[in-house]
């Protein structure tokens, strides 16, 4: 069952203070941190959520540095929340990063990949970077989505 809101929020921090005492290197005390920051960012939150998502990064860097989809994803929570402070450069410098990790571990064709770099064309759009943007969206998105995911996936711009 999907929970929203306080609800969630109230899961998210019960969670943690259910794992907080465990080992670092306990899967379910980072799990834990995990779901207590998606809380915060889903309650509108971000000044709450982004220490909590770069604590979870930082112990995913210091753990599990092989599990490099789990780092991307720590990473696309961080640069969201990043988004969602009104930090442009930052989110900016976040996404090309995630981005390029991601065509090069899965390919431009991977539907992770092209939902990444949807949204670094918006981190371009919030810098101004028109050019730039365009050229990500029209010549490389575009046709990769309508080949890979087909013209009526929801990630596939229209």
């Amino acid at each position: 069952q999907d929970f929203h809101g306080a609800v969630e929020l109230a899961l998210g921090w019960a969670c943690w203070k259910t794992y907080v005492g465990r080992l670092e290197t306990d899967a379910s005390r980072f799990m834990a941190l995990g779901m207590c920051g998606n809380a915060l960012g889903q309650s509108k939150r971000p000044e709450e959520a982004l220490p909590v998502f770069e604590a979870n990064l930082a112990l995913l860097r210091r753990h599990w540095s092989h599990n490099e989809s789990a780092i991307l994803i720590a990473q696309t929570n961080a640069a969201n929340c990043l988004a969602n402070l009104g930090r442009h450069d930052e989110a900016l410098v976040l996404r090309r990063e995630i981005f390029a990790k991601e065509v090069a571990t899965l390919g431009v064709s991977h539907e992770n990949t092209i939902a990444t770099g949807n949204n670094l064309s918006v981190s371009l759009l919030k810098k101004r970077l028109w050019d730039e943007a365009r050229t990500l969206l029209r010549d490389q998105l575009l046709p990769v989505a309508k080949r890979s995911l087909g013209a009526d996936h929801d990630l596939t711009l229209r």
